[in-house]
């Protein structure tokens, strides 16, 4: 899975988007460290157990680098940055039942905002599964070159 880079200084605005989910009952806001062992369970009941990990690295940041989303209280989506790398965004997930509402361009947005807003001018997105939904969400560009890039040795689960 290739590594893709993004431009921060040339983020699309999603202020329309963000305003559509909260009337449909979403809220996009940073984790909290108390909520860490809430996310990262949910992050490894949803999709793995190095998710899970790297929430908890990324709720351990000052500031937190992980923005969930919720609808009644109950976690829909997630995107952390800085978890595994200084630069990187990811992993970052959407619930079967929450997509289609623009939550996962809206996260990854948030994310990318939250890392300029930290003095980063380009972002590493690792590991990339959906590149379509990448360049065509915030013009994400292949990094030649980039595949196993930092993922070459990665412990089995057992």
């Amino acid at each position: 899975m290739i590594d893709m880079l993004v431009r921060l200084y040339d983020l699309p605005d999603c202020g329309e988007l963000y305003e559509s989910l909260q009337r449909e009952g979403v809220i996009i806001r940073r984790a909290r460290a108390f909520e860490k062992h809430q996310v990262a369970s949910w992050a490894v009941e949803h999709f793995s157990p190095k998710w899970g990990s790297e929430c908890e690295v990324a709720l351990s940041r000052e500031p937190v680098s992980c923005f969930i989303a919720t609808r009644n209280k109950e976690i829909i989506g997630f995107v952390c940055y800085g978890a595994t790398m200084k630069g990187f965004l990811g992993p970052m997930g959407v619930t079967e039942g929450a997509r289609g509402l623009g939550l996962g361009k809206a996260l990854l947005v948030r994310g990318l905002e939250a890392m300029y807003a930290e003095g980063y001018a380009y972002a590493v997105i690792g590991g990339v599964g959906p590149r379509e939904f990448y360049e065509k969400a915030v013009g994400a560009i292949e990094i030649p070159g980039s595949d196993p890039g930092i993922y070459g040795d990665i412990l089995p689960e057992k």
